[in-house]
């Protein structure tokens, strides 16, 4: 089988089937009459080729694609062809007699670019294969119809101003989903619409470059250039595409500051503050950040000995600063020759000259009346407390700076609470106290003293030196525990003391017990000699329940001159102690000695309480154990029936039921009430067989008319349960036609019974009869 195609779309496929056809070259074999047989190279039957079919078409028939041929085909038909693959049967369609391939479908190579399918030929009577299974490939052939596009776009991009022609910028790439191998499809080629005369772009590569030199960015800063994609190498009828690049110019460092004058003033009072600033001064600078940072500097010594300059880093401005006190009396005026220069510069651009300027600076100082001047910025003063009225402190003094020297007068400030404790001489500047003074009350005051002329005023602090006048007192505020098994000599706590006084004279205690008291039997206080003492027990064992309150009186001297002294009492309570003095709880102790109890009984207590919720749990899971199910499985159903079988006692057998009541319809209507009792079933059916009870007897008619009735009482009686089995099963019916199945109406000896009927049962009542006869034959023995 061979494959062809109308059209000669590739040269290649036109050469193979050219030498397909014409390979019907052999070899000669000599026989033996000597003629020469030609033997024929067999044809390969079955090409593997490719076909070609175009994208997009558009047509009104479907688009012919290629043929199949098979050699065994002679034109009569006889040969069937087969298509299958991807698409068979959908997008491509096989005339299973002239092997003709047409496709139905418009085909995107976009979207898919070949189709793999598989060939056969079959004998149409015999459905044998001719030609054994082949494989091909339908190539879809690209078209034009997808025009390049940036996928990216739109673009932002800087370069440096000032920068050399030719400076890449960016690059730009654009993608065409034609084919890149077949025509020039996917060729593409950049131009530029926009942007020119500033920038160019590689034809082939979209890499966008400067055209134009020295490009300042402080004359134009932005850009925005276009640039086209077009395939099938630029030429005309290709596609095309564009995109837009926004490029900025980034600042180089290519201006140098400048001042805008070169001459400065500025009136600066003598009265400035130094270390505040008293001017500002600026050089301009087009740049932009780090590019645009001046720092500033005084490069004369007269002008950098009295001021400072600084750059403020937002405005880039110089801020001028005052770095001593001006006196208008001694100099008038400063001139400052002050430098602005660029802190980072661009070597490249250094042919443009030095990047500083400079400019000056003349400062005129103003006259000012000053205000006095204390000798000392700050006073402390000191004096003792409860000294008496009228008491010198100290004294300040001040000055009138000015050339006049006019005289100073004092003053305290009126708004503060010194006042009230202090005055002043106005023409001396001596400070005397107003009242005794209380240094645990306020051991600082602080007060403001003014000079006259401008207000001048000047900080005083006092200081309240501390004296002996208050005595110590013993720390309270813990508790004094005192264990149980307390031992003699063993410390039962340490106390310390407090003192209101100041560190000389309040941190130096004694302690003893009162001298006037008599000697305390459990107790005593031992002195420690730094500033604390030990409380000792003197005797051996405490109980809380005899006494649990003690009360101690400890005297505490203080070291200071005069010594001072007082005494305090101590609440010693008595606690149960775990191992190594850990104190117990004592309120939950004091509770139960309270109420009577012990640990140990209120242990017990809740031990009984314990069992006998134990016992009551048990007691509650047994009754629920115990309790009969509601509904009665089958095993106990077969169990009651058994029970019936049972023999009676006889005569002798009071328990048993007596039969003669059904004869008595009276009797038993006494005992009605008696029916929520269920009665115990004694079946007298254990008889012998050979003997006949009274009960058999009996007349059938009243029998069954009386458990008749009894069935309708039982039914209509809803306060009782239905225990009416005695009088459904005691009594057996008859006339039945199946006959009585119970051995009280047998009459016939066990010997007369034949049980060889059991056999004709069936095979699972062999064995039942087989016992049967071994019986019988016992019996006989």
């Amino acid at each position: 089988m061979r494959i062809s195609t109308t059209s000669c779309l590739c040269p290649f496929l036109v050469c193979l089937c050219f030498i397909q056809r014409c390979s019907g070259t052999g070899h000669h074999t000599k026989l033996a009459n000597g003629e020469t047989e030609v033997h024929h190279r067999p044809k390969r039957g079955w090409i593997w080729n490719q076909f070609f079919v175009l994208e997009e078409h558009m047509g009104p028939d479907a688009q012919y694609v290629g043929k199949l041929h098979s050699n065994s085909d002679k034109g009569d038909g006889s040969v069937r062809y087969i298509l299958s693959g991807e698409g068979a049967g959908t997008i491509f369609i096989i005339d299973e007699v002239t092997g003709d391939i047409h496709a139905t479908k418009s085909l995107d190579r976009e979207r898919k670019t070949h189709y793999v399918l598989h060939a056969q030929a079959l004998d149409r009577n015999t459905e044998e294969a001719l030609e054994p299974k082949s494989e091909f490939i339908i190539k879809v052939q690209d078209i034009n119809d997808n025009a390049p596009k940036f996928p990216d776009g739109p673009f932002v991009a800087t370069v440096p101003e000032m920068c050399e022609v030719g400076t890449s910028v960016l690059q730009v790439t654009a993608s065409d989903a034609d084919d890149p191998t077949y025509g020039n499809s996917a060729k593409i080629v950049y131009s530029i619409l926009q942007g020119q005369p500033y920038f160019s772009v590689d034809p082939k590569t979209g890499i966008i470059r400067t055209a134009l030199a020295d490009m300042d960015r402080e004359a134009r800063e932005h850009y925005t250039v276009v640039i086209q994609a077009k395939d099938m190498a630029g030429q005309v009828g290709g596609l095309s595409g564009s995109t837009t690049i926004n490029i900025t110019l980034t600042d180089v460092n290519d201006n140098p500051p400048k001042f805008p004058q070169k001459n400065y003033q500025l009136y600066v009072p003598e009265s400035a503050e130094v270390g505040k600033p008293v001017g500002k001064i600026k050089a301009n600078d087009d740049d932009l950040g780090v590019n645009a940072d001046i720092k500033y500097s005084i490069i004369n010594s007269e002008g950098a000995n009295m001021f400072s300059i600084s750059t403020d880093r937002e405005t880039r401005e110089g801020i001028i600063s005052l770095k001593k006190l001006l006196n208008y009396e001694r100099k008038k005026t400063y001139t400052l020759h002050i430098e602005g220069t660029n802190t980072h510069v661009d070597p490249r651009f250094s042919y443009l000259g030095s990047f500083k300027d400079t400019a000056t600076l003349k400062i005129t100082v103003g006259d000012v009346d000053e205000a006095p001047i204390f000798s000392m910025d700050y006073y402390i003063l000191d004096v003792y407390e409860n000294s008496p009225s009228g008491t010198e402190v100290g004294a300040v003094t001040a000055r009138d700076p000015d050339s006049r020297n006019s005289p100073v007068r004092y003053f305290m400030d009126s708004k503060e609470d010194g006042e009230r404790y202090f005055r002043i001489d106005e023409i001396r500047g001596v400070i005397r106290t107003m009242q005794p003074l209380d240094r645990e009350d306020t051991p600082w005051h602080n007060i403001t003293v003014m000079a006259s002329e401008v207000g001048r005023h000047v900080p005083v602090t006092v200081q309240v030196l501390d004296m002996n006048d208050n005595p110590p007192e013993v720390s309270t505020e813990e508790e004094v525990i005192v264990c149980e098994n307390s031992r003699p000599g063993q410390v039962i706590q340490t106390v310390t003391a407090v003192d209101k006084d100041d560190f000389a004279n309040g941190q130096r205690f004694s302690f003893a017990l009162p001298s006037h008291l008599p000697v305390n039997p459990n107790f005593t206080l031992k002195d420690n000699e730094d500033s604390t003492a030990s409380i000792i027990a003197r005797r051996r064992r405490f109980n809380h329940l005899t006494q649990e309150l003690y009360e101690l009186p400890v005297v505490v001297w203080d070291g200071g001159e005069p010594s001072l002294s007082s005494t305090s009492t101590l609440t010693l309570r008595v606690c149960p102690c775990q191992r190594h003095g850990k104190i117990r709880i004592c309120q939950g102790e004091a509770f139960l000695s309270s109420a009577g109890l012990s640990t140990g009984a209120l242990i017990a207590i809740l031990l009984c309480i314990i069992i006998l919720l134990a016992i009551v749990v048990l007691f509650v899971t047994l009754r629920r154990s115990k309790k009969e199910p509601l509904i009665i499985a089958e095993e106990d159903i077969r169990e009651n029936v058994v029970t019936y079988d049972d023999e009676g006692g006889g005569e002798e057998d009071t328990e048993a039921f007596d039969i003669i009541a059904l004869r008595n319809p009276a009797a038993a209507e006494e005992l009605k009430f008696r029916r929520d009792i269920r009665p115990e079933a004694r079946g007298h059916c254990s008889l012998p067989h050979n003997h006949k009870t009274p009960s058999v007897e009996l007349d059938e008619v009243d029998v069954q008319e009386f458990i008749r009735q009894r069935l309708v009482e039982a039914d209509m009686d809803t306060s009782v349960p239905p225990y009416d089995s005695l009088q459904t099963y005691a009594y057996e019916g008859q006339g039945s036609s199946t006959g009585s199945i119970s051995p009280l109406d047998s009459v016939a000896a066990p010997s007369e019974q034949e049980y060889n009927y059991l056999e004709d049962w069936g095979p699972e009542f062999r064995r039942l009869a087989e016992l049967y006869e071994d019986s019988e034959s016992d019996v006989t023995t």
